[in-house]
């Protein structure tokens, strides 16, 4: 058997939009993100490796991924691996897909996912965190859902910052990189959209500044001990996860507020399927006052969708 070896430019084929679309398709067709299989944690020399499994009844899939931190200053990327798709019902292969390209779309098209019901049409201010894959690719999610008419980039390196703001504004974006002490984190006050797409361990800014109203999305960190928003933003917000479960697992973001009894599991409004299907008991984000937080932490049925999305659209 060959089996196919699906590449880079084969899932950026595939699009943000379609890659959104598939995330949707699996919800509305009865996905439950809070029966998905767990992922695994192994540490490993160069780091930690994490499998994803997960199934539907059509397809099957493992996703190997590499988190390396040294990585970066050897100049190689920080997250590599691969997908294994396979028939679900008989466990052939189907194709091997490339798992940092799949990654890179998957993340952000899981964050537009939830802005399509968490924003307005137009974003006014979007005050992005974060230079890297992640930070690119949530600004093409973006701007593939909602119109931008301003963006801040707030990042530790002034020189990474400036460039992914000249390459939002070759996409036809008002965008600049954040100036001051902390570089544009405070600029979150004017914000109605914030993404934090970083490696940060510790808050990125004072969550008592953002705008009632305003949606705040993070999906940098996936530990219990990690987190890039704080306890008073979490306290103040309407809050929406992929799946309780894996939240409450591994989303330090929710575990470190909840240590300090500022945040309860019960206060979750509601994860990704209710969201999108309006199947929640926990009434709609846009009805509650404060702020609106989707915390991401990545899972195995997400790279599952749209990895069957990427093989469709690459068959003949």
């Amino acid at each position: 058997m060959n089996l196919p070896l699906l590449g880079a430019d084969d899932i950026e084929a595939l699009g943000p939009t379609g890659a959104v679309d598939a995330l949707d398709s699996a919800l509305r067709g009865g996905l439950d993100p809070e029966a998905a299989p767990a992922r695994h944690h192994v540490s490993v020399p160069g780091g930690e490796l994490l499998i994803m499994p997960a199934t539907t009844q059509r397809v099957t899939g493992v996703k190997i991924a590499g988190v390396a931190p040294d990585n970066p200053a050897r100049g190689l990327p920080r997250i590599t691996g691969s997908y294994l798709l396979l028939d679900a019902a008989t466990l052939l292969p189907l194709a091997v897909l490339d798992g940092a390209a799949l990654t890179t779309l998957r993340t952000p098209a899981v964050s537009a996912l939830a802005i399509r019901h968490l924003t307005g049409p137009v974003v006014r201010h979007l005050v992005l965190f974060g230079t890297g894959p992640q930070a690119y690719g949530h600004l093409a999610a973006v701007l593939a859902e909602r119109r931008v008419e301003r963006v801040t980039v707030v990042g530790r390196d002034p020189h990474r910052a400036g460039a992914l703001a000249e390459h939002a504004r070759r996409l036809g974006v008002d965008a600049r990189a954040g100036q001051g002490q902390g570089r544009g984190a405070d600029e979150v006050a004017t914000a109605d959209l914030v993404l934090c797409c970083t490696t940060s361990a510790t808050p990125l800014f004072d969550g008592s500044l953002v705008p009632d109203g305003a949606t705040v999305v993070a999906v940098g960190s996936h530990t219990p001990d990690a987190r890039e928003v704080d306890t008073a933003l979490v306290a103040r917000s309407a809050v929406v996860v992929e799946s309780r479960s894996a939240a409450l697992a591994e989303a330090g973001d929710l575990l470190i507020p909840l240590a300090e009894g500022a945040f309860g599991a019960e206060d979750i409004v509601g994860n990704l399927a209710e969201l999108v299907t309006g199947s929640g008991s926990g009434g709609k984000p846009a009805d509650f006052e404060g702020p609106r937080f989707f915390k991401s932490v990545g899972m195995g049925w997400e790279d599952l969708a749209v990895a069957a999305a990427v093989h469709r659209n690459s068959e003949p």
